[in-house]
């Protein structure tokens, strides 16, 4: 989790910051998503806690704000997770977008308690924020579980080449 989510604001600081003037990627959020649909809300909980202080704490601003929109996200993506079957791409798909979206709209929300003059987000970086957010998620699914099968595949090839004499 540690690492997933260190090597996920690394890149969203360095590589997506620098792709565009402002990110359309929130990576450590599609971390944080994909911890609580494999691992359950108490890890969903607990990786956005960690994740959204982290980033609060790189991005400067109020230090916290981030990290309970990352917490409630995570719980709540996992819980979703362990009460409906989320197994399809398309399912993955509508719990990153929504999952996005509650993020943005509890930053905006929480933000906007501290300083009602605070953040504005127009809903066209908004929902564009929670496409790429949503393909990316999916993306980093089928990676993931497809590796696990790449290994094994090699590991079954490497034995029958070994029945055969050729290793």
């Amino acid at each position: 989790m540690a690492l997933a989510i260190f090597l996920a604001l690394a890149l969203q600081t360095t590589v997506a910051f620098s792709l565009a003037s402002h990110a359309a990627v929130d990576l450590v959020l599609v971390v944080v998503v994909y911890l609580a649909l494999s691992a359950g809300p108490e890890m969903g909980l607990l990786g956005g806690s960690i994740a959204g202080l982290a980033q609060d704490a790189l991005a400067g601003g109020v230090i916290g704000v981030g990290g309970l929109a990352k917490a409630l996200v995570g719980f709540l993506a996992g819980l979703v997770a362990t009460q409906f079957i989320v197994v399809g791409a398309a399912h993955r798909f509508v719990v990153f977008f929504v999952a996005s979206l509650v993020n943005t709209g509890c930053f905006v929300g929480l933000y906007r308690v501290i300083d009602p003059r605070g953040v504005a987000a127009p809903w066209s970086a908004v929902l564009t924020q929670a496409l790429v957010n949503a393909l990316v998620g999916i993306l980093a699914f089928r990676i993931v579980e497809g590796t696990p099968g790449w290994v094994q595949g090699r590991r079954m090839r490497r034995s029958a080449l070994r029945s055969r004499g050729r290793i």
